[in-house]
Formats: C-alpha cells, structure tokens, sequence
C-alpha cells in the first residue's frame, strides 16, 4: 500500500502544490544488525559452560598438586607427637601393638614412639593404658 505526502512551495506563492506518491518499503526497518538474540544468548551459555569447564578443571589439578606433597611440608604430626617426615625412623608407629618386654617402662616405650619429644608420647601411653605401670607380656596399642 502506498501513501500520498502533500509538498507546498512556500517561495513562490504561483506555484502549485504537488502530490507526491510515497512507496511503502517492503521490509520493516531492522534497527540491530548482528546475530540474533536467540544466537546471543547460546553463546554466551557456551561461553559460561566453558568458563566453569576450565574453573573445575584447574580446582582439581590444585587438588591433586596439594594431595601429592608430603605432609611434613605442611607441619603434619603422628598421633604421638611426632613429625610425619620423623615417623618412619622410629622403630614404633601409631595403631601398632607393642608386646611389653622385661625391661620396658613407660619412659622406654615412649622414646622409641618419639624419639624428639618423649615426654609428650608418655603422656599419651599413660592415658591409653589408664595406668603408670607397665607389665612384661602386655599389649599396649600406640597411640
């Protein structure tokens, strides 16, 4: 459908007055140009799964980076006390079963679970044995 637009000459008052067929455009005006919205927005989805792809994949590969250090490095103790980089040079560790043998005391005992701070493992026997004394023949579990 066409339009009609009324053109006045307004310099020259002899002049008529002309009509002016104006055509309808075929397409509306497109006033964004560019991928649609729909196109948009599955990239910026795409852009986001891939943002948390990366963020969990680099979580996990500090995870693994933490989980391979030995404890030691960052101050890890045994059950008695002892350093964990210290504990595989003692000749008695945690949750073993030591067998009292004649000769042993507490003192004894404790120096051979933590030979850097015995004091702190003879603590540790007396509360798990409830007692100060030991006997030959008996089975004390290590702290």
């Amino acid at each position: 459908m066409a339009a009609v637009e009324l053109l006045e000459c307004y310099p020259r008052e002899e002049a008529p007055t002309y009509l002016r067929l104006v055509p309808d455009s075929p397409q509306p005006r497109a006033y964004r140009q560019g991928p649609s919205l729909g196109e948009r927005r599955n990239a910026r989805a795409r852009s986001r799964a891939r943002r948390n792809r990366l963020a969990a994949g680099l979580v996990l590969a500090l995870a693994i980076g933490i989980l391979a250090v030995p404890g030691h490095v960052f101050g890890a103790t045994t059950g008695a006390g002892l350093p964990s980089d210290l504990a595989g040079s003692s000749t008695l560790a945690s949750g073993m079963d030591y067998v009292v043998q004649p000769g042993d005391s507490l003192t004894s005992i404790a120096a051979e679970i933590n030979p850097v701070d015995p004091a702190h493992a003879r603590v540790l026997l007396v509360r798990e044995l409830g007692s100060q004394v030991v006997v030959p023949g008996e089975h004390v579990l290590i702290p």
